[in-house]
């Protein structure tokens, strides 16, 4: 098969590229980072609208354009290049599909085609630390759990005046403080018969309070949402089932997510490169030195490597068709990522299902590698507060806080493809 980009996803790229380039800058992403919705209205206004980012994924019926997880990943990919602090993860990667997929005829008709045109935005509220859980990223939890288990804790969904009412606190929310619309996973019943549904909340509603809270991310914008009896609308029917939605919800939104990291720690490289290139020591550049060039030399190679696995992860989820893995656009741009660690190989053989949280693991890994290596080679200016290196090591940090440690994205993986038992058992 052909694994090149088609021109229309070239142009995707290429289009955002440019536009990034020129309205989110340093000094921009700052500026943005420091308003209380944690960033800019009107560079989202132009992505959305102009672009149609929110739109790439949705089908033609609800106003999107009709594409593919692939597409949604190269945007994420250029968004994460320079750390754009945009709704584009929360709502068009976390929420949207989570309405596509659940919601009644009438909710997808009055919702989607909002957030398509970047009218609206919404946001994931899982209670508690526990986002990798509920998308079955670090483990799958049959039962919910994670969402408080029916006791006290998390957040509980009661019937009241042919309603329901949501009761509880979900903590680290992305954009739970700004959205207008969020995605709340609740406990319903009693402690044995509980089950976990998916509702609907406005962001204006009586008993609803958020406050943004302070990540190590701050290009990551976080709220903490507390539900005081609050009027919800179920999404979908009863008979809905939340729990394996979420569990589909994971893969799709590693692969994105994977991108992203892997566009950022390019990004972070590049730089590096450029400056080592510049800087001198003992009357010569400091990138001419041979331990310099084996350091960033072996960087490249784990972020062509990750690369080479985010995009057949959005391969995989694209297209849902066990196959044997196809030779990446990434791997045809650098023969590196031919010899890279085994994990991009494992991204290629393991099934479908689970090539993003590998995808993810490896290009948080080497989007870790990629930011402490430019910090140390930039010098003393690497880790100062002006320069934007340290921005990029917080996001490879705070990413595995929110998603997962790489250790536990790998080990859930190879749970998930029985890679540790023996045969016949």
């Amino acid at each position: 098969m052909d694994a090149r980009f088609t021109d229309e996803q070239d142009e995707i790229r290429r289009t955002l590229r440019e536009l990034l380039g020129k309205r989110c800058g340093p000094e921009e992403l700052r500026a943005a980072v420091d308003t209380p919705a944690g960033h800019d209205p009107a560079l989202w206004a132009l992505l959305a609208g102009r672009l149609g980012l929110p739109a790439l994924a949705l089908p033609e019926t609800y106003g999107g354009a009709g594409c593919t997880v692939t597409e949604l990943a190269l945007a994420c990919e250029e968004t994460g290049r320079v750390l754009a602090p945009t709704p584009l993860p929360a709502t068009a990667v976390l929420a949207a599909p989570l309405l596509l997929a659940l919601g009644t005829g009438a909710q997808r008709a009055a919702l989607l085609p909002r957030i398509a045109s970047g009218e609206l935005t919404a946001a994931l509220a899982v209670p508690g630390p526990a986002l990798a859980t509920a998308l079955a990223l670090t483990g799958h939890d049959r039962r919910g759990r994670w969402a408080g288990g029916g006791r006290a804790g998390g957040v509980q969904a009661r019937r009241a005046e042919g309603g329901w009412q949501l009761y509880g606190q979900a903590d680290q929310v992305l954009d739970g403080h700004s959205a207008e619309l969020l995605v709340v996973p609740a406990h319903t019943g009693g402690f044995a018969r509980s089950r976990v549904l998916l509702f609907l909340v406005r962001g204006d509603a009586t008993g609803l309070t958020r406050v943004r809270q302070t990540a190590l991310d701050a290009t990551r914008p976080q709220g903490r949402i507390q539900l005081r009896d609050v009027k919800a609308e179920l999404l979908g029917g009863e008979d809905s089932d939340a729990l394996p939605a979420l569990a589909r919800l994971g893969d799709t939104a590693a692969a994105c997510l994977a991108a992203e990291a892997v566009g950022a720690a390019a990004r972070v490289l590049e730089r590096t490169v450029e400056y080592v290139g510049q800087r001198e020591q003992f009357g010569r550049p400091v990138g001419s030195f041979q331990a310099v060039k084996h350091r960033l030399a072996d960087a490249y190679v784990e972020v062509q490597a990750a690369r080479s696995a985010a995009y057949y992860a959005a391969w995989a989820a694209a297209t849902q068709a066990p196959a044997a893995a196809p030779t990446s656009a990434a791997a045809t741009e650098a023969t590196a990522a031919v010899t890279a660690p085994s994990s991009a190989t494992a991204a290629a053989t393991a099934p479908e299902e689970k090539a993003g949280v590998l995808a993810l693991a490896q290009a948080l890994e080497a989007l870790r590698r990629a930011a402490a290596e430019g910090i140390q080679l930039h010098g003393g200016i690497g880790f100062t507060w002006e320069h934007e290196a340290h921005l990029y090591f917080k996001r490879a940090a705070g990413d595995e806080l929110l998603f997962g440690p790489v250790h536990r994205l790998r080990a859930h993986a190879a749970d998930a493809a029985h890679v540790f038992e023996e045969a016949g058992t």
